[in-house]
């Protein structure tokens, strides 16, 4: 149940249209009988991944995926669960998701390194951002048999698999991490006017829990101590201050990202009650956050391209009886464009079973 615990606006936004474009990843679309648009398993040994948050850096698309299937046996640069990382110069979704996979020296994808983190399963990158220089990725680490995510870490690259750990961000209300680098001066209500920051919605207990929003300016992200958390009136130093945009404990992964189309932030993320991908709109980044609107609703893709048992043939083999299911849905700023009466969005999406990603569009319109 969503509780109005805190101030929301009513949504403001109709989802007129819905669709997946394409499947990025694995090699063969079994719904469409059609090769994917990268296909993965020949060109990199990449059998099946999830996740894809995205951020731009030195003119190209940085995705970090989740854990990452390689089409044989384990080595070290491909560890089974490991996490690929991909680049795009694309700028035309509606005919699919071209990209390059970061390759290990046989040629074949490399999963992201990081000394003395764990990133075996369930053990992810969930956002990145980048400074003009390098990159800094949010990763998940910590999994145990009762805690799906226990501990976020920020670290740095230049490569995109060779990761440093900057320091240990969170363990308890910023795991899964949606950052946007912004111009403050174009961003009223934040800690400073001038320059440039890093705004950080994120989710604590994986699916269980309400975002947060905290801010760091963008020349300061390596010292934790420049985090600024909002406490729903003011700017904090501790993150204890921190208090939720709004209650709905359903959150995990999630992306938000600014339209300009709109002139809303938005916001998506995958939920159990309503169930569904849902998408949520403010003005400002600490809100008042919209009710949630269902943005993809998953009965559209059961049985077609997500596996429903005994309605189709696209599930991943020996898994004949294992639901798929939707979620990681990230959404790709470079794609968004205005329409008539609102905007088109683009997000890629997991969808479990198969184990792969596929990339959607969405036509939102005002009310």
């Amino acid at each position: 149940m969503i509780l109005a615990h805190f101030l929301l606006s009513p949504a403001e936004i109709t989802v007129v249209d819905v669709r997946k474009i394409s499947q990025i990843t694995g090699e063969h679309d079994r719904e469409r009988n059609i090769a994917t648009d990268n296909q993965t398993e020949t060109r990199y040994g990449l059998r099946g991944t999830d996740l894809g948050a995205s951020f731009e850096h030195k003119g190209k698309m940085v995705f970090l995926f989740g854990d990452t299937h390689p089409n044989g046996g384990n080595t070290p640069d491909r560890p089974f669960d490991g996490d690929a990382v991909a680049t795009s110069s694309d700028r035309n979704p509606d005919d699919g998701l071209t990209m390059e996979f970061l390759k290990a020296s046989d040629g074949k994808y490399s999963a992201a390194k990081m000394p003395s983190v764990s990133l075996k399963g369930f053990e992810v990158p969930n956002g990145g951002f980048s400074d003009g220089r390098s990159m800094y990725g949010y990763f998940t680490t910590d999994h145990t048999d009762t805690v799906v995510m226990g501990r976020s870490v920020l670290a740095r690259s230049e490569n995109g698999i060779d990761w440093t750990k900057l320091y240990d961000l969170s363990t308890t209300k910023f795991i899964n991490v949606a950052p946007a680098v912004v111009d403050t001066a174009k961003v009223p209500g934040l800690p400073m006017s001038k320059g440039q920051g890093v705004l950080m919605w994120a989710s604590g207990e994986y699916r269980r829990s309400s975002p947060h929003l905290a801010f760091v300016p963008l020349d300061k992200v390596e010292d934790k101590s420049a985090i600024r958390y909002w406490t729903g009136t003011a700017w904090a130093k501790t993150e204890d201050e921190a208090k939720p945009l709004f209650v709905h404990n359903e959150i995990g992964e999630i992306s938000v990202a600014w339209c300009e189309p709109l002139k809303r932030w938005l916001m998506t993320y995958n939920s159990g009650s309503p169930r569904g991908i849902l998408l949520r709109t403010a003005e400002r980044p600490s809100g008042p956050w919209s009710e949630p609107t269902v943005l993809f609703d998953p009965e559209k893709g059961y049985g077609k391209f997500i596996h429903r048992p005994g309605k189709d043939n696209v599930h991943d083999a020996r898994r004949e009886n294992e639901h798929g299911g939707e979620y990681g849905p990230y959404m790709i700023p470079r794609f968004f464009r205005k329409t008539d009466k609102g905007a088109t969005i683009y997000f890629l999406m997991s969808i479990w079973n198969p184990y792969q990603v596929v990339l959607m569009r969405a036509d939102l319109e005002r009310k």
